[in-house]
Order: structure tokens, then sequence, then C-alpha cells
């Protein structure tokens, strides 16, 4: 008898199955604002919150370890190349006084004064990605 069944209803998935199940936990204002997004919306929750998870997701997380040692370490090198630039400047100035001023040590300040403006660009450009995540 079930050899001459037919088949009713919507046919088995074969691929996009979804099987696996993550539990979270939310406040009372949290869940608040979950359904107030899904009432907004008119998706259901679960929808809402895979779409709001997995949507840009690389974009949106950060690893906050890497972004402040990589900060740090701009900041690192742009004080160093401060401190070179103030020990070139320095410099000049006692041979400028002597009247003993070199084109190499004006070359070597241009060199340093150029790496910092360069550093300085990157520690922005990094600062603006951050403000730029952090904003969403």
């Amino acid at each position: 008898m079930s050899a001459s069944k037919k088949a009713t209803g919507r046919p088995l998935l074969t691929e996009g199955r979804r099987i696996k199940k993550i539990d979270a936990r939310f406040t009372e204002e949290e869940y608040k604002i979950i359904q107030a997004l899904e009432n907004e919306l008119g998706i259901r929750k679960t929808d809402l919150v895979r779409t709001r998870l997995l949507q840009n997701a690389p974009a949106i997380l950060i690893n906050a370890k890497e972004a402040i040692l990589s900060l740090d370490a701009i900041g690192a090198e742009l004080g160093r190349s401060g401190n070179n630039i103030n020990q070139l400047a320095k410099y000049a100035n006692i041979l400028q006084n002597k009247g003993a001023l070199s084109p190499v040590v004006i070359e070597r300040f241009n060199m340093l004064f150029d790496a910092y403006l360069e550093n300085q660009k990157c520690l922005e450009a990094t600062l603006r990605k951050v403000i730029r995540v952090l904003g969403r």
C-alpha cells in the first residue's frame, strides 16, 4: 500500500538544509528590540538574527586585540619617527649656528619627515576604519 501512495507536500531538501541550531538568551530590553524589528520589517526573529549575523560578517566583526596591537605599533613608530625628527632638527640648528649645515642632514631630515607623514596617514586611515565599523 505504501508503494502506491502518492507523495504529497513539499519535496525534501537535498541542499541548504538547516540542521544546526544555536541558542541565545536575551534580556527583556534586547528581546523587545528584536520584537520591534520583527514587526517593523515583517520577518521572523530567526531570519532577522540570521541576516544580521551573517550579512557582511567579515566586515562587521573586528578582532579588537589585533586592532589595538596594530594601532599601538603605529603609535610607537610615530613616536620613534618624531624623536628622530626632533634630534635631527636640534642637530641642524646647531650646525646652522656654526655655519656648517650639510645637505646630507637636510636630506635625512626630509626622508624621516616623509616616513613620519606616511605613518600618520596610515594611522588616520586605520582609525577611520575602526570608527566606521563601530558606527554601524
